[in-house]
């Protein structure tokens, strides 16, 4: 049986900057905006994780900054993952978008990802929770705020797939001690319990195999109690046996036992329900994305809903997971040179000078 492709699986000193020039037709300003991609770093829980700090270098007035978080996996600051065959890009998409709408932003390698890499826990992997993306992500926000160009009472984060996780997180004050955020962006969000998506995106490729031939319906039986059965272990003990059957164990694992057991206790419909009342919040969902879908979506806005929030629910047609324009949604096409969708960078814009201007 072929082995299943899972969105959970997840595993300051400038150095030099790349120079973009901004058209004057597409920024906020009347002059040509110089756009400087600095490489950073900032210390995390006893972390140095590198990132790319974007902004302008000809400009003296405040600017607004908006935090990036990658999704699940290796993912590093630009969307791109060791996982696949070459570059993604969606962050960096999402940043270069952000120039052009007169917004400074920050993208850094996560933990187990990039030049961050693994770290002091390159010898105990297994050990790995949730807490240290938390200091990732709270420490990404204090460094931004704290650059001489960035205006503080214009902050913003967008988290992408498990990033949006992340950055809910931080805007509910789970993550630490932050600055205030003005303005989320959850795009194409994690919107079910971690193990409960698992199950999920289980069952939905098992089925996919059932109906083209690829296995039997009772092979699928047996694989789905299987999985059941290391769920509700996991969710009682935070273990899982080593070397589970039929591609189980490459995302049901001893060295991701702790990380799951941990994220699965976080329900983003409940984290989005207590929200501070009033925060602008973009979200997206997609026709066509296959690990997230528009119905599992409706939790986390029913969630803001609850909060009341100011949400702003951008619906995609034909739009991968990954941003890109490609009806079938296919995992396989994520590097493919498909263009990211016009509709969602159109939406950001308006979101941006509504909400961080």
């Amino acid at each position: 049986m072929r082995s299943f492709r899972l969105l959970i699986l997840f595993f300051a000193t400038a150095l030099f900057a790349s120079v973009f020039v901004l058209p004057a037709s597409a920024s906020t300003s009347a002059k040509t905006l110089k756009w400087v991609d600095q490489k950073v770093s900032f210390s995390a829980g006893g972390l140095t994780v590198y990132a790319t700090y974007r902004h302008p270098s000809n400009d003296h007035k405040a600017f607004a900054g908006v935090l990036l978080i990658a999704g699940s996996g290796p993912t590093d600051r630009n969307g791109n993952s060791t996982e696949e065959p070459g570059p993604i890009n969606t962050l960096k998409t999402l940043a270069d978008w952000l120039s052009l709408d007169g917004v400074a932003s920050l993208r850094y390698d996560k933990l187990g990802s990039g030049k961050t890499g693994l770290g002091s826990f390159a010898s105990k992997p297994d050990s790995i929770g949730v807490l240290p993306f938390e200091q990732e992500s709270a420490a990404a926000l204090r460094f931004l705020a704290a650059q001489k160009g960035i205006n503080k009472q214009r902050l913003g984060v967008f988290g992408h797939s498990e990033g949006a996780l992340y950055a809910l997180l931080l805007a509910t004050g789970h993550a630490g001690t932050v600055p205030p955020i003005h303005a989320l962006g959850l795009i194409e969000p994690l919107s079910l319990r971690y193990l409960d998506l698992i199950s999920v995106q289980i069952g939905g490729q098992l089925a996919a195999q059932v109906q083209s031939g690829a296995i039997t319906k009772k092979l699928s039986a047996t694989v789905s109690s299987t999985t059941a059965s290391a769920i509700a272990r996991l969710r009682s003990t935070g273990k899982v046996a080593a070397n589970l059957p039929y591609g189980l164990s490459s995302v049901l694992s001893p060295s991701s036992a702790t990380y799951l057991y941990q994220a699965d206790k976080i329900d983003p419909e409940t984290l989005a329900a207590s929200l501070a009342a009033g925060t602008p919040v973009l979200v997206t969902c997609s026709s066509a994305d296959l690990q997230v879908t528009c119905s599992e979506v409706s939790r986390i806005v029913a969630g803001l809903s609850t909060a009341k929030a100011k949400t702003d629910l951008v619906k995609l047609n034909n739009v991968d997971h990954v941003l890109k324009v490609d009806p079938s949604g296919a995992a396989t096409n994520y590097t493919r040179d498909f263009p990211f969708s016009p509709v969602l960078k159109a939406a950001l814009k308006t979101f941006v000078e509504t909400n961080l201007k």
